[in-house]
Formats: structure tokens, C-alpha cells, sequence
């Protein structure tokens, strides 16, 4: 018996790649050139003279030209990818963009005045509509006002938040912690106002720099709080078992197991109170009044700082004037700046060291 042999017809399916095709490392900053450089012709074709415009109009182009692109040589789930990869570096420009804006007109605008005598002289004798004069006297009352500040709102802010990590959990915290979300909107003025009633016409007080410095006080214990709280929050409980398990007390678990490990975070939290508090001026008008005069006793006699001088000047008006506000502003950036760098360098100096 015989079986006839039927051959079938063998069909080849072609081997698929694993790999699929992508588009060339340089083409998103290809794609930014072309997008910049189309944004600001069709800017200038259209008549647009806002600058603001010609960047939203290249971010747009951007984002359409990339995921166009990405959909047609990789697919549309890597171009989903690359669009939101896409939105983010527009964010970032975004935000960057006016800041870089503001401190380059700020340094440019500020060198014209600022030098050795702007730093060391004061405003006594000098009319404000006249060149000349400095800022000695605003710089030495800032440092004062926001030293007495942090020497109280960060020991204050900085116990809170242990007791809220370390210790708290009853209906007390929960006020606690209630109370310091309400004093984080808390608007500048009011923190002056409460002030002004308590210390200077409750308590028949002049204004001074200390007054001032009770106000920014206020404002700089909740910002202290939450960052300290939240830097507790990210040390792992194993530390603390670890030492609990030796025999260590609570108290000086937290003071040397804790506090060290979170050093840096709590420095950085309490230089961004700094900084909230450093440029406030409505506090500072309130209860210190402001004066051209150098008075180094923050606790009697109006002072000067330095927002308060940049606000004074600029509404004089003049040239002279708008000129030492700019330099004055810098000065403000720089010791912020300065205050910055030197927590960050105590924060690493501090830290536990981890290597081998």
C-alpha cells in the first residue's frame, strides 16, 4: 500500500528584530534649535514684540515637532515618552529662564553702585535724591534682626518638631500640628500687627530691631517645623532601635543618633526660613520705622534693613536712588547666598561620615 507524498508549501516568516529603530541622541537639541529658531521667526514675522511669546510659541513647537518625529520612526508609545520627557525640560527652562533674567539684571543693575564705600558708609547727610551714601546701616540692622530671629524660632521650631516626631501623638500634637498649618499662611503684616499691639502698645515699647525681629520670628517657625519634621521622618527607626537595644536613653538617642544623621536636611529647612524672612518688609516697616542712621542696639531705636532701604529708595525715584535699590538688592542676594553656603559647609562638616 502505497502513500502519496503531498508536499506542502513552506512559508518563511521573516525573523523579527528585537530592536527597533530610534531616533539619533542629538535630535532633541536639534529639535530645540529648529524650534527656537521657528518660534522667533514666526515672532517676528507675526509682529509679536513680546519675547514671552516667541519662548511659549518654540516650547509648543517643541513638544508637537518631537512627539511627531517619535511617532513616526519609534512608535507612538516611545513618543508618548518623549512628550512627557519633553514637557518636563520645558518646565524646567521655564522656571530657570526667569531667574537667570532676574539675577542677570540684578548684578548688571547693582555693579554700578555697589563697591567699598556703598558697604561701609550710611545714609547720614546724604538726601535721598542725591548721589552717594550706602547701605552700612540697612545691612547691619538685617543681620541683627534676622540673627535674633533664627536664635529664636530655630531652637523653638527645631524642639516642636522633635516632640511632633519623637514623642507626639495625642490630641496635643494634633493641635500642635494644626496650629503650625495655620501659621504657615499666615501673611507678613498680620505677624507685624500682632506685635505692634502686644510689644509696643500693650507693653508701651519703642520700635526697635528686636520688635522686628519677634515678627520674623513668627513667620520663621512653621517653615523650621515642617522641614525639621520631615528630615526626623526620613531617618530609618533601625537607628533608633540600634541604640535603644544598647541601653541609650530616648534623649540621648535623639540628640546623637537623630539630630546628627538629619543635620543637613534641618540646616538646609532652617536657611529656606532664612530666606523667607530675609526679604520681608512690611514687619520691618511697622516696627522698626526705619532711619539713615547706624544704630547697632537692635533692642532700642529705629533701624534700618535692607528690603526696607530697597523700598524707601526706589520710591524716591530718582536715578541715584532707583541705583543704590539695585545695589542694595544685590547685596540682599549675596548675603543669602553667603548664609547658604556657610550652613551648607557646618551641615557637611557636621554630618556622620559614612564611608569607610
Amino acid at each position: 500500500m502505497s502513500h502519496a507524498i503531498q508536499e506542502r508549501p513552506v512559508t518563511v516568516t521573516p525573523r523579527r528584530s528585537l530592536s527597533h529603530a530610534r531616533l539619533p541622541r542629538w535630535t532633541p537639541a536639534a529639535v530645540a534649535v529648529g524650534s527656537v529658531a521657528a518660534g522667533c521667526g514666526i515672532g517676528l514675522a507675526a509682529g509679536w514684540h513680546s519675547k514671552v511669546q516667541w519662548g511659549l510659541l518654540a516650547a509648543l513647537l517643541f513638544v508637537l515637532v518631537t512627539y511627531g518625529l517619535t511617532t513616526k520612526v519609534e512608535g507612538s508609545r516611545q513618543a508618548k515618552d518623549r512628550v512627557a520627557t519633553s514637557l518636563v525640560w520645558v518646565c524646567f527652562v521655564l522656571a530657570v529662564v526667569p531667574l537667570l533674567s532676574l539675577a542677570w539684571v540684578t548684578i548688571s543693575k547693582g555693579l554700578e553702585v555697589l563697591d567699598g564705600y556703598f558697604l561701609s558708609h550710611s545714609m547720614n547727610g546724604v538726601l535721598d535724591a542725591e548721589a552717594g551714601g550706602g547701605v552700612y546701616h540697612a545691612l547691619l540692622g538685617t543681620i541683627e534682626q534676622v540673627g535674633i530671629a533664627t536664635l529664636i524660632a530655630a531652637p523653638i521650631g527645631l524642639l516642636t518638631a522633635v516632640y511632633l516626631v519623637e514623642y507626639g501623638g495625642g490630641k496635643l500634637a494634633q493641635a500642635v500640628t494644626f496650629f503650625v498649618d495655620v501659621m504657615t499662611g499666615i501673611p507678613s503684616i498680620v505677624a507685624g500687627l500682632f506685635i505692634l499691639a502686644t510689644w509696643n502698645l500693650m507693653l508701651g515699647f519703642g520700635p526697635s530691631g528686636f520688635a522686628g525681629a519677634m515678627a520674623l520670628a513668627i513667620l520663621m517657625m512653621p517653615v523650621v517645623v515642617r522641614s525639621t519634621e520631615e528630615m526626623l521622618k526620613l531617618v530609618p527607626n533601625e537607628l533608633r532601635e540600634a541604640s535603644l537595644a544598647l541601653g541609650v536613653p530616648k534623649w540621648r538617642t535623639i540628640l546623637k543618633v537623630v539630630l546628627p544623621t538629619a543635620i543637613g536636611g534641618i540646616t538646609t529647612g532652617v536657611m529656606l526660613a532664612v530666606a523667607r524672612i530675609t526679604g520681608e518688609t512690611a514687619p520691618v516697616l511697622l516696627l522698626v520705622f526705619g532711619t539713615k542712621l547706624i544704630n547697632p542696639n537692635p533692642f532700642e531705636g529705629a533701624q534700618s534693613s535692607l528690603p526696607l532701604y530697597v523700598y524707601e529708595q526706589y520710591a524716591v525715584g530718582t536715578d541715584a536712588a532707583v541705583a543704590r535699590a539695585w545695589a542694595a538688592a544685590l547685596v540682599l542676594i549675596a548675603f543669602v547666598m553667603i548664609l547658604n553656603l556657610v550652613a551648607r559647609g557646618i551641615a557637611r562638616w557636621k554630618a556622620p561620615k559614612t564611608g569607610r
